[in-house]
């Protein structure tokens, strides 16, 4: 049985905005993601969220809502992935990323699915933003080199 590596990506909005984080370095070179990361020892998901959304943007979530529940799997026993997604507003001021991760920039929601993103991320995309859809748990099925072959969805609470 392989380990699963537990994370949390965290969309953050002001009115029809949403912040991207555009990825100086693996996994998602070059792609752009929501802030994020792997969870602490004795961190809820959450609170990791949280914690990351601050970490790398300076910003304070407002109310973060569990959207999505991603399960990523490949042959790759370092390709196992459990991800925990959130949507949150965030308080007014101005972000400020330290540059580790990479480049901050706000997109209109509507511009997001063009951008150069993650084969799962525009997938569950849509459903994450919907503020009027119920969370997801989405299953993504990658061949040995990382490329999306197969994908399920189930809406929670239906």
């Amino acid at each position: 049985m392989s380990n699963f590596i537990l994370a949390t990506l965290i969309y953050a909005q002001r009115d029809d905005r949403v912040l991207m984080l555009y990825r100086h370095k693996e996994p998602n070179l070059g792609l752009w993601i929501a802030p994020g990361g792997k969870i602490d020892p004795g961190e809820s998901p959450r609170a990791c969220a949280v914690r990351e959304l601050y970490e790398e943007t300076g910003l304070r979530a407002v109310h973060p809502e569990l959207r999505a529940v991603i399960t990523e799997l490949s042959p790759d026993p370092n390709w196992q992935w459990l991800m925990f997604v959130y949507r949150t507003q965030v308080e007014d001021g101005d972000e400020v990323g330290d540059g580790r991760e990479g480049r901050l920039q706000w997109f209109r929601v509507e511009d997001v699915p063009r951008l150069p993103i993650p084969q799962a991320d525009a997938i569950f995309f849509p459903y994450v933003i919907d503020p009027h859809g119920p969370p997801q748990e989405m299953i993504f099925h990658y061949d040995a080199n990382l490329k999306l072959v197969d994908w399920e969805r189930w809406p929670l609470g239906k």
